[in-house]
This record gives structure tokens, C-alpha cells and sequence, in this order.
């Protein structure tokens, strides 16, 4: 039984007013709701003392007084606590938020989830489960909330965590959603990071598996290396060094510094477990790219501490260029006609229209991943007489180009940009600098990882081999050179700083090969025997007895024939031996040019002997 008082404060009648005016303009009904009101006012005159009680007495509450403790939450006279609003669901949150003063802000808050793209569903959730209960608990307006405020809601979701064993991730990823629009309604001063983001900046954490006495040695030269090098290139060096790190720490745990290191007893042994070591993602045998890789990292750390006269360099030289395992010279990885044309209509196909039109995109314009992702919104320039033009930003290899765009893929940009989310500017990864990128979804960037992820789906949908978003640049200029384009051309659109890098492409289909096999194959074709239209039979003679031309076998005239060796391979190295070979037959048909070939043979003997090439005189007598 609640303890009654004889008489209500002023403040106490105030309260019920203001309830009983609140349960009116809701639809509220029921004696119920306002006895249980009095009975919580009763007790706890002032609503805040309700919340010092233990979490138990709070979750107690009588069912009746909902309604009131509902009003008292949005109302701004009350704030409960993050383990109670954790542990309570708010089921008529949404039908009494409107008629207080907390909905201005949630109706902002929603406007703008939905100008970023976020669905009806995650709004509302995000709303209730996030800002809601900060806007609760906070008593603050939502231009006054802080990254600190959402940091204490996640602490107390990680505290529930601990104690009830109940998931942490549906709370996460509300608290990033609420993070990415108030950024953009500009409550928040920086845009959200992921867990990803953070580790790539911690060298140390990349250098995990070094000793404590090696790793800061790695860090130092990791940090120098910053000053020249992307942070993506300096991240992966820290990846592949950190094998080395490992290696050290299996092999010797006590080496106090690198300038100890053994060429045998480090080096060659981590080579060997270079080349036997597997892939920590799929367990296949490592790629010669990534031996390269691993082994180039350490040839280049010890030529450069070496260089700049560090005391942890080694005396003397380690790591050798032999000791790079050589990489395959494969030919670029195109789409064939049939599959390039399937996989575009499977992504005109795909419902994620803004990853689909940019790997569209990409192909049209044959960008790089990493450029594709960083394009601006105003990339697009129109130059009088010239056409439109594609911007692509500073890429791979730190250069800037421009790429022409036909009517087709400049209508594909405006499709893209009328599906992209607009918001605030976001901070360019290189400069820092507010930049509104061409592709962002949610108020965030497109990622790489997001674009690769969707093309893989779309070829399995499709039945199609996979596919990645490389390989849709190596299609673009594929077909280029099938179209006759100029290596200078070729250079210029793909954004390649060396002929060297274009030349892969010119190895596909070249023009002067498939020349000198045509003239080859035109000469064979005119000047061969032709093979008898019937398969002759065998006469059961001796073979000395038999016609070598009714005999069964592949034939070719000799003797007197043709070479059809193109220019381009040199000069042969087995003149004048084919009438050695067992295969070879002949007749008095040949007579003529047998007596010729004897002649000219004998000629070349005698000036093989006037040059002193023994071999060659055997070889032509």
C-alpha cells in the first residue's frame, strides 16, 4: 500500500493538470492512470527521486503508472536513467512524443534521416532507440547533444552487455545512424569513423605480433615513411612488415636490435617461409605478388634506415634483388563480348541503382576503384565545341587526367547524382577539406569494399563468373584496342605515366603479329602441296617399295618448297637438316631443286670455312 498524504503541494497538482491535459489531447482514458498518478506523486513527490532507487524498484513500477511515467520522460520532468530507458520499451513513444515538447526535434531529426535515404523502418527505430532516449535522459534540445552523450549511451548498452549477455550490435549501429545525421544537421562537428578507420591509424596495433623491444623501431619507421608515402601505401607496408616482426619473434625472441640480424639465420629463413606460407583469408598457397611484396618491404627498410644513418641499421647488406621472387607477365584480365553484355544488363537490372550505375560508370570510363569512389559532384566540365568531359581526381598514381563522356554515360552521371544523398560536405581523405562527393549513400561515402561487394552478388544472381571492379577497366581498355586507339591515347585516357603500362593492353590483339602470321599463312596456303581428298590405303609393300605420297601422314613439300618462318623470329638455327630427319621423303621430281640446294650448300660450307665455324661446316656438308 502507497503511503496517502492528507494534502498535494502546489507542485504535485500542477503535474496533474498538466496529465490529465496530456491523456486528453492523447486519447488517454481511465481512473486507472490518474489514481496511479497521485499514488507515484504520493510517494516520490519530487519525480527525480524516483530515479536514485535500484533498478529493481524502477523496473517494478505498476503497470498503471505508464501512462504517467510516459508523460513525466517526455515532458522534461524526469530523467530515468540509460539502464532503465535500456531495459524499458517504449511502445507508445511515438503517439505521446508529438504532443510534447520533445517534437520539434524528432520531426527534424526524421526530415533529415529521410533527405539521406534512410528507410520509414530505421528512422523510426533510430528515433525511438537513439535520440529519443537521449533527448530523455539529456533534458538538452538536439542542437545541444555531444559525442559524449552518445559515448555514455553506448557504455551503458556495454554495461547491459556484460551483465545480461544480450547483443551490442542493433545498438551500434542505431548510435552510428544517429551520428551520420547530425552531422549533417551540423549538431555534430565530425562525420562517423569506423572501427577500420581507427586501426589503420595505429601503426602499433599493426605491428602487433613484433617484440616489445623491435616494435617501436618499426613504428618510427613506419611514421617516417609518412612524410613521402599515402597513408593506404604506409598501411600496407605495416601489414607486410609485421610478418617479418612475427617471424623474428618465432625465430628469436631476444634479438635487442636490428642491426643483430643474420643474413642466415633471419633473412633466408624467413624467405623460405615466404614461399611456403598460406593466405590467411582463403588458406591457399600466398600469391607471387604478396611474396614480392613481403620480401620487398624488408629490402626497402633496411636500405633506408641504412641510408639515412640509423643506429638500428645492419652493418651490411641483407636483402638482394635476387631474392624477389619474380612476378607472372600475365595478360590483362578483359570481359569477353558476350559477358561484358550480360553483366551490363544484370546491373541495369540490380534495385541498388547507385552501386550499380557507378560500377556502370566505371566501366564506361575505365577508372580505377579508388578513383571512381573519389569523384566529385561538379566532375563533370562542359567545354564549347569539345563535348562533356569526366574529372578523375588524383588517383593510384597522383595524377590528374580528364576522360570525354558520350551522351549515354553523361546521362548515366545524372542518374547517379539523382539517387546519390545530399548532406554536408565531407572531409576529403588527401586534403582534409569539405568535399560533396559524387557518390555518397546515407550521408556517407560509397566504399570500395561496398562496390565490390554488390558486383560479386550481381554476378552470382547473373550466373556469371566472378567478376571484380578492375577487371571492368581492363574491359574499357580492351576494347580501345580493338577499336584501333593510340598507345598515346591509350595512355591519356587510362591515366598511365609510362608506355610500359599501356603496352599490356598492346600485347592482347598485336597488330604486327597477326600481320606476319597472315603473310605466312597466305604464302603456306599458295605455295603447299595439298593433302589427297582421299585417305590413301596401305599396299602392304616394304616400305622402300611404297609411293611416300599415297602412304598415310601429315605431308609438306620440301626440298623445293618454302619457309614460312615470319621476319620477326630470326634467323632459324636448323638450315639444311630436314633432309636428316627420318620423316623426310623424296624423288627424282626434285631433282632440279635438290642439285640447287646441293649447290648452295656447298657454297655455304666453303664460306663457313673461310670464317673458321666448324659447326656450320658439318652441319652443310
Amino acid at each position: 500500500m502507497l503511503p496517502v498524504r492528507a494534502c498535494a503541494p502546489a507542485h504535485d497538482v500542477a503535474l496533474l493538470a498538466a496529465f490529465a491535459e496530456h491523456a486528453a489531447r492523447t486519447g488517454l482514458h481511465g481512473c486507472n492512470q490518474q489514481w496511479a498518478a497521485r499514488a507515484f506523486l504520493r510517494r516520490w513527490p519530487d519525480p527525480q527521486d524516483w530515479a536514485a532507487e535500484p533498478l529493481t524498484t524502477r523496473l517494478a513500477l505498476p503497470t498503471a503508472a505508464g501512462s504517467f511515467l510516459m508523460f513525466l520522460l517526455l515532458g522534461g520532468h524526469l530523467r530515468p536513467g540509460y539502464d532503465y530507458l535500456l531495459r524499458r520499451k517504449l511502445t507508445s513513444f511515438w503517439r505521446e512524443a508529438q504532443h510534447g515538447p520533445m517534437a520539434a526535434d524528432l520531426e527534424r531529426f526524421l526530415a533529415a534521416a529521410a533527405e539521406l535515404g534512410f528507410t520509414e523502418r530505421t528512422r523510426s527505430a533510430v528515433g525511438s532507440q537513439v535520440v529519443g532516449r537521449l533527448l530523455v535522459q539529456t533534458g538538452r534540445p538536439l542542437d545541444q547533444l555531444t559525442e559524449d552523450d552518445l559515448e555514455d549511451l553506448l557504455e551503458a548498452c556495454r554495461q547491459r552487455q556484460d551483465a545480461e549477455h544480450t547483443g551490442l550490435r542493433h545498438y551500434v549501429r542505431a548510435v552510428r545512424t544517429t551520428r551520420q545525421v547530425l552531422f549533417h544537421l551540423g549538431v555534430l562537428s565530425n562525420p562517423p569513423l569506423n572501427a577500420a578507420t581507427l586501426l589503420r591509424q595505429s601503426f602499433a596495433e599493426r605491428m602487433r605480433d613484433a617484440t616489445e623491444v623491435l616494435r617501436p623501431v618499426f613504428v618510427a619507421y613506419l611514421d617516417r615513411l609518412l612524410a613521402t608515402h599515402t597513408r593506404s601505401t604506409v598501411t600496407g607496408t605495416a601489414s607486410r612488415l609485421n610478418h617479418f616482426a612475427a617471424h623474428l619473434a618465432r625465430v628469436e625472441p631476444g634479438l635487442a636490435t636490428l642491426a643483430d640480424l643474420d643474413r642466415r639465420r633471419h633473412i633466408e629463413t624467413y624467405l623460405t617461409a615466404t614461399a611456403t606460407g598460406r593466405s590467411s583469408r582463403g588458406g591457399g598457397p600466398l600469391s607471387a605478388s604478396e611474396r614480392r611484396g613481403r620480401v620487398l618491404a624488408i629490402h626497402c627498410m633496411l636500405n633506408d634506415i641504412a641510408e639515412w644513418g640509423w643506429s638500428d641499421a645492419p652493418a651490411q647488406r641483407l636483402v638482394f634483388r635476387s631474392d624477389l621472387p619474380k612476378l607472372p607477365r600475365s595478360l590483362p584480365r578483359y570481359l569477353p563480348p558476350d559477358t561484358d553484355r550480360r553483366l551490363a544488363a544484370a546491373l541495369e537490372a540490380c534495385p541498388d541503382r547507385l552501386a550499380a550505375d557507378a560500377l556502370l560508370l566505371q566501366r564506361a570510363t575505365g577508372l580505377r576503384i579508388g578513383e571512381l569512389v573519389d569523384l566529385e559532384l561538379d566532375c563533370v566540365h562542359e567545354i564549347p565545341g569539345e563535348g562533356a568531359w569526366l574529372k578523375v581526381p588524383l588517383g593510384k598514381l597522383a595524377t590528374e587526367r580528364m576522360v570525354p563522356l558520350d551522351e549515354e554515360t553523361l546521362a548515366l552521371v545524372d542518374r547517379i547524382v539523382a539517387t546519390r544523398s545530399p548532406g554536408r560536405a565531407l572531409p576529403h581523405p588527401r586534403t582534409g577539406r569539405p568535399t560533396d562527393f559524387l557518390l555518397t549513400h546515407h550521408g556517407q561515402r560509397v566504399s570500395a569494399y561496398q562496390l565490390r561487394d554488390v558486383l560479386t552478388r550481381v554476378c552470382s544472381q547473373a550466373d556469371l563468373p566472378h567478376t571484380t571492379p578492375h577487371q571492368l577497366r581492363h574491359t574499357y581498355a580492351t576494347t580501345l584496342v580493338n577499336a584501333g586507339v593510340s598507345l598515346q591515347g591509350l595512355m591519356a585516357l587510362l591515366g598511365h605515366v609510362s608506355a610500359e603500362m599501356s603496352l599490356r593492353y598492346g600485347r592482347l590483339f598485336d597488330s604486327t603479329v597477326k600481320a606476319e602470321y597472315e603473310r605466312a599463312l597466305t604464302a603456306a596456303k599458295d605455295h603447299l602441296g595439298t593433302l589427297p581428298c582421299e585417305p590413301p590405303s596401305r599396299t602392304g609393300l616394304p616400305v622402300a617399295d611404297q609411293d611416300w605420297r599415297t602412304g598415310p601422314g601429315i605431308k609438306a613439300r620440301l626440298g623445293g618448297g618454302y619457309c614460312i618462318r615470319a621476319q620477326a623470329q630470326g634467323p632459324c638455327a636448323y638450315a639444311n637438316i630436314c633432309e636428316h630427319c627420318p620423316s623426310f621423303r623424296t624423288d627424282t621430281t626434285f631433282l632440279p631443286a635438290l642439285t640447287a640446294q646441293r649447290a648452295d650448300a656447298q657454297a655455304l660450307a666453303t664460306d663457313a670455312e673461310t670464317r673458321g665455324w666448324d659447326s656450320e661446316i658439318e652441319r652443310h656438308r
